[in-house]
């Protein structure tokens, strides 16, 4: 009877795996309920009479996205097959945060939309739905540079709230003030501390995290001419979120360059539902396992082996 019972099973599993046939068409090939036929198939799976094997690059990204998930404390994460162009990876990565953020605004209310800036952010926006949301508000996070650039934070803010049909409010001022004293007479202005009370409440934020090499928009572009990345490097740091520089544990470190930055503290990312950060490339490995080991994002779009190296990272120094 067992024996009876199991060929039909593996009749069923052929029918649907194989020859692609419905649940229905099934049950009717072989004069049963299509219940059954569904109970079958559920048994095929759990007994091992089928094997379901993901032919694709995308199966150990997926993986990793769970482990992340469930190790790493985040909500969600978003892992690309890394390509063999590192130049690349800004591209690809945007489309992925492009599709994310594109679906999130769409299942959820959203009123505050926070952004920094970047390559794979500027790719972000490019790749993002249309759409019209007269009520959100899109912000920068940060200053900017002080002269046009298609990666600056001003550019990055009114883009993103064209494509959107959304309004859009700047952070009006530099990345970094000329010392910690003026950064603080600058924030106490009404303007500035309202501003700071909107960023603080955003819904959503979407961030880009930066490294110490050359390949580093903030340090080719954003740097004061009085610190130099050797400087940065002695005192601990391994990356950036804002300009804000933190070390391999994601604190910040104790450098006159943080207390300048005209930017959302990194501990205040906390209050906000929904932290995006999109980031990836061999260079910036260091800098994501602090961002993961500080939980200051809770959503990463990576590159499968930045992500892997990272994460890996991370496990070592949280159970050090």
């Amino acid at each position: 009877m067992k024996s009876a019972e199991t060929q039909i099973e593996a009749r069923v599993a052929w029918l649907y795996f194989m020859e692609g046939l419905t649940q229905a068409d099934i049950a009717a090939k072989l004069g049963m309920t299509r219940l059954r036929v569904n109970r079958m198939l559920v048994e095929a799976r759990t007994s091992g009479l089928v094997g379901i094997t993901l032919n694709t690059p995308f199966a150990s990204c997926i993986e990793l996205e769970r482990a992340l998930v469930a190790k790493a404390g985040l909500k969600a994460a978003i892992i690309i097959p890394t390509p063999q162009d590192p130049d690349l990876i800004p591209v690809l990565l945007g489309q992925a945060a492009g599709d994310f953020l594109s679906n999130h605004l769409e299942e959820n209310v959203i009123s505050g939309f926070g952004v920094g800036w970047g390559a794979t952010l500027r790719e972000t926006i490019r790749h993002m739905r249309p759409g019209r949301y007269p009520d959100l508000c899109i912000n920068s996070m940060m200053g900017g540079l002080t002269r046009g650039q298609e990666l600056n934070t001003f550019e990055t803010a009114s883009g993103l709230a064209n494509r959107l049909g959304a309004e859009c409010q700047y952070l009006a001022a530099p990345i970094y003030a000329g010392s910690p004293q003026s950064r603080d007479i600058i924030l106490a202005q009404d303007v500035f501390r309202e501003a700071f009370e909107r960023i603080a409440t955003n819904d959503v934020a979407v961030l880009s995290i930066g490294d110490l090499s050359e390949r580093s928009l903030l340090v080719r572009y954003g740097l004061p001419r009085d610190v130099g990345t050797a400087d940065l490097l002695a005192h601990g740091a391994v990356g950036d979120i804002m300009g804000q520089f933190f070390d391999q544990s994601g604190t910040p470190i104790d450098h006159p360059l943080n207390r300048r930055a005209i930017a959302l503290p990194l501990h205040d990312l906390v209050r906000i539902p929904t932290v995006v950060l999109a980031s990836g490339g061999a260079n910036k490995t260091l800098a994501i396992a602090g961002a993961l080991r500080a939980k200051l994002a809770s959503v990463l779009i990576c590159d499968e082996d930045t992500a892997r190296a990272a994460f890996d990272l991370a496990q070592v120094e949280a159970a050090a």
